[in-house]
């Protein structure tokens, strides 16, 4: 793949991992992004995104009482700004197959727990509560099935004696900010592909 990978960046809330991404962008990260899309008017993400001169796509709960509906919008803004990819960073919505079929083996979804362990919205606390001694961020492509998509990149996590949700939540934001745009980057490169077997290759440097 040569240039600049061009990639649209859902987000629902904060849009810490989004910034990340244009952090690294700054620091020669060969990755362009050509929209932002936020499932909610108030999402902060939207504030980082207007700060970095990236357009934005606004929704709101009613345009998502039918899913397939938002999803086409998605679908065709980001096919319109020319993006290769979809780069779910924080966003709680679940994708259909309208988005899915618009960019197979092209959605890029980020969670905080070692999948398959602890799927689901507040995998963070379930795996605190799990008494788990080591928990920690996977990068995965997204598919019909709700954080099961095949994984491309996990990082550990330890879980220490004296943490609370809020200190391991903090050090599982932190590794999501260093994996995701490495994962970004390996893409860029075109260094990662699914294999006919189902699972996701990378091709060493």
């Amino acid at each position: 793949m040569t240039g600049k990978l061009k990639v649209g960046v859902l987000v629902s809330g904060s849009g810490t991992n989004l910034q990340a991404i244009i952090d690294e962008i700054a620091q020669g990260l060969p990755v362009e992004i050509v929209y932002v899309v936020s499932s909610r008017p108030d999402a902060y993400g939207i504030e980082r995104a207007k700060a970095a001169g990236i357009p934005v796509l606004v929704l709101n709960r009613s345009v998502y009482e039918d899913t397939a509906v938002a999803d086409t919008m998605i679908a065709e803004t980001l096919k319109a700004a020319e993006a290769e990819y979809v780069i779910m960073a924080g966003y709680m919505r679940r994708v259909t197959d309208v988005l899915l079929d618009a960019f197979p083996n092209r959605v890029v979804n980020l969670h905080p727990a070692l999948l398959p362990s602890f799927v689901g919205a507040h995998a963070i606390q379930d795996a605190f509560d799990a008494g788990v001694k080591v928990t920690g961020v996977t990068v995965h492509f997204a598919n019909a099935q709700y954080d099961m998509g095949p994984i491309i990149a996990q990082r550990p996590v330890i879980v220490r004696e004296d943490d609370t949700v809020d200190t391991l939540e903090e050090r599982i934001h932190e590794t999501e900010h260093e994996l995701f745009p490495q994962v970004l980057g390996w893409i860029a490169e075109g260094r990662v592909s699914v294999g006919d077997d189902g699972k996701v290759h990378i091709k060493a440097e």
